[in-house]
């Protein structure tokens, strides 16, 4: 089995319940979902979805900072919409994350309910190799 590490951070929204910010396994961390909430107050932000969805990038790369990454570094990312009219809104934000020539891979989905009432959650795959020495 392959070694897995725990990856916290006070830069984005930590909570009792019983998931991993991230968890480094071999060469990828996996990321869990963050909705548009500020790691300092825990309420989600004001504003509108692209705003949210700023807000959620910023958590998703708070933790891939902490585990020694970029969010450059994210291969796959789900994004969670409660409308799908928001769809174009989101991608606007989205796009100004990811300016590089490969972005990463992205399912989007809509959903019933996200929770805490927010319109949009985010969570991501990084791929961060081992440093081996060489």
């Amino acid at each position: 089995m392959t070694d897995m590490t725990q990856v916290t951070t006070d830069d984005a929204p930590n909570t009792d319940h019983p998931y991993s910010q991230g968890v480094h396994a071999g060469d990828y961390l996996f990321v869990s979902g963050y909705g548009p909430v500020d790691p300092e107050t825990m309420d989600p932000v004001e504003g509108d979805v692209g705003e949210q969805t700023d807000r959620c990038l910023a958590n998703v790369a708070a933790v891939v900072e902490e585990a020694g990454g970029t969010l450059a570094d994210a291969v796959k990312l789900t994004v969670y919409l409660d409308d799908m009219d928001d769809y174009e809104d989101v991608n606007g934000a989205y796009a100004a994350h990811f300016d590089g020539d490969v972005p990463p891979a992205r399912v989007c989905v809509e959903t019933a309910r996200l929770p805490g009432g927010v319109a949009v959650e985010i969570d991501a795959v990084a791929y961060l190799p081992e440093d081996d020495g060489e």
